[in-house]
């Protein structure tokens, strides 16, 4: 297997902006008034695989794999607690034991497990322990999800060549967790980069953290996101 390094880290100020509840609630209330797409324009994913995330603030990490090729679908939600149908009330009060994640529909004949590893690490910091940028909180943690034996080698082999080659300068503290179940969030949550360019957050933060991300993984992206 020939891995690829990435050396570049996410600095704090790449992070996430902590959000409110009130102002979420109020996003939430604008949100209902979007449109959804019409059933005979949804796409079909049953024939896509899946694979599992946590780094960070998800509006951020929804963003930046969907601008993935092979990458057809991306939904933000909430894993790796064992709390049922948590809200994102309680997730962001740290009220369950699940992280932010997201759940990502790819075509494996395009893009590997072993390069969305690739996107993932390269994408955030996995050594800031419950925490990216401003975002403090287990529920911000790093997690990558394996939903098998195969899966599982490929994250730890991976971790172990970032630090051998020391790419961060500090130890990895990414969980590598066996994926149980996601939780897939409140509406207004996806596509949240999309629906609010103008958001203050959106401008400063997440957009910011996704032209960093195109520009290190240029050959990895949608043709439509160069």
């Amino acid at each position: 297997m020939k891995v690829i390094l990435f050396a570049m880290l996410f600095i704090a100020s790449t992070g996430c902006k902590p959000k409110t509840i009130q102002q979420d609630k109020s996003v939430a209330v604008k949100q209902e008034k979007v449109e959804k797409k019409p059933a005979a324009v949804q796409k079909d994913l049953q024939n896509y695989e899946t694979a599992y995330f946590a780094s960070g603030c998800f509006w951020c990490v929804e963003a930046i794999f969907e601008s993935v090729k092979g990458v057809a679908e991306v939904h933000s939600g909430y894993s790796g607690g064992f709390e049922k149908n948590p809200t994102y009330e309680e997730v962001a009060y740290g009220r369950t034991h699940h992280a932010e994640a997201v759940e990502v529909y790819y075509d494996p004949e395009v893009i590997s497990f072993t390069e969305l590893v690739q996107v993932f690490f390269g994408s955030h910091d996995p050594t800031s322990l419950n925490r990216q940028g401003p975002d403090r909180g287990a529920q911000y943690r790093s997690i990558a999800f394996y939903k098998d034996k195969e899966q599982k080698n490929i994250i730890k082999k991976y971790i172990e060549t970032l630090e051998a080659s020391e790419v961060y300068g500090r130890p990895i503290v990414t969980q590598v967790v066996k994926f149980n179940k996601f939780y897939k969030a409140e509406d207004y949550h996806q596509d949240y980069e999309k629906r609010n360019p103008n958001n203050s957050y959106i401008r400063n933060v997440s957009i910011p953290r996704l032209n960093r991300f195109k520009e290190n993984f240029k050959s990895y992206l949608k043709e439509e996101s160069h």
